[in-house]
């Protein structure tokens, strides 16, 4: 009779995608998850890392004008001297705007240091939830243990076929095929310069001393980071939980000293 696992403890699979054995989570993945933090934290961010900007103070007001004021029949624009041709005033060609983007703007939102810090933690228990990363449209085998743990020959890759076999071997290549289909955009933003637009795929956690990154960021759809550097707008992109992730043994371990 198989021994039956406790819910702290996930499997540990080889790179030929074999169970070796299994491991207990650290504590953080036991935290609740708190979706209002988690959205809070990365509006935080992503409103943090917006630059502020605005229109030259000069602009649509390089012109030599005067009204006609009242009494002609005309609208009372401002026009250009000696001319009948409209100018400066907001509405008119070349004129200024009426209520334009002010350089001076504080576009940053304010989050506490321990709201953050829960947020993180609670990014990071959704991971293991199969619920919330099947909600979020990952594709992964129905047997797999989340989030998927791997020996650290993972950090021995070198190339991109070596990963793409990896993937192949645990059954989440799926995965990275869902996000292969890119969309075209609604609205206008496909005339800015961002027409497309990708689904995102697997994360992948390597310890801060792995080489084999450049193995995975290749794959569409898929981001590595370092346990060091996992936050939660990395683990629930767009504010939304459940990312499927895979850990290396030794990126799982420093997770552990969170």
């Amino acid at each position: 009779m198989a021994k039956k696992r406790k819910e702290n403890e996930v499997n540990v699979y080889s790179v030929e995608g074999k169970v070796v054995r299994t491991i207990e989570l650290p504590g953080v993945f036991m935290t609740g998850v708190r979706t209002d933090l988690i959205r809070r934290a990365v509006v935080s961010a992503q409103a943090n890392r917006r630059q502020s900007y605005g229109p030259n103070p000069m602009s649509g007001m390089r012109h030599a004008v005067s009204t006609w004021g009242k009494g002609r029949g005309v609208s009372r624009v401002q026009r250009i001297t000696g001319q009948r041709t409209a100018a400066q005033s907001p509405g008119t060609v070349g004129g200024r705007k009426a209520h334009p983007p002010r350089p001076g703007h504080d576009w940053s939102k304010k989050i506490n240091k321990k709201e953050r810090v829960m947020a993180r933690a609670s990014a990071l228990a959704a991971t293991k939830d199969v619920g919330l990363v099947s909600k979020r449209g990952h594709v992964f085998d129905a047997d797999l243990t989340l989030p998927v743990v791997v020996e650290d020959d993972i950090e021995l890759l070198k190339t991109t076929q070596e990963a793409v076999e990896l993937l192949k071997s645990i059954n989440v290549f799926d995965d990275v095929l869902r996000a292969r289909e890119r969309k075209i955009r609604a609205g206008r933003g496909k005339m800015r310069a961002r027409k497309y637009r990708r689904p995102t795929s697997i994360l992948v956690a390597l310890s801060s001393s792995s080489e084999s990154s450049r193995a995975f960021t290749n794959i569409p759809g898929v981001d590595v980071s370092t346990s060091r550097h996992l936050n939660t707008e990395i683990l629930a992109p767009g504010g939304e939980p459940g990312r499927l992730v895979l850990f290396s043994e030794s990126a799982l371990e420093e997770v552990r000293a969170w």
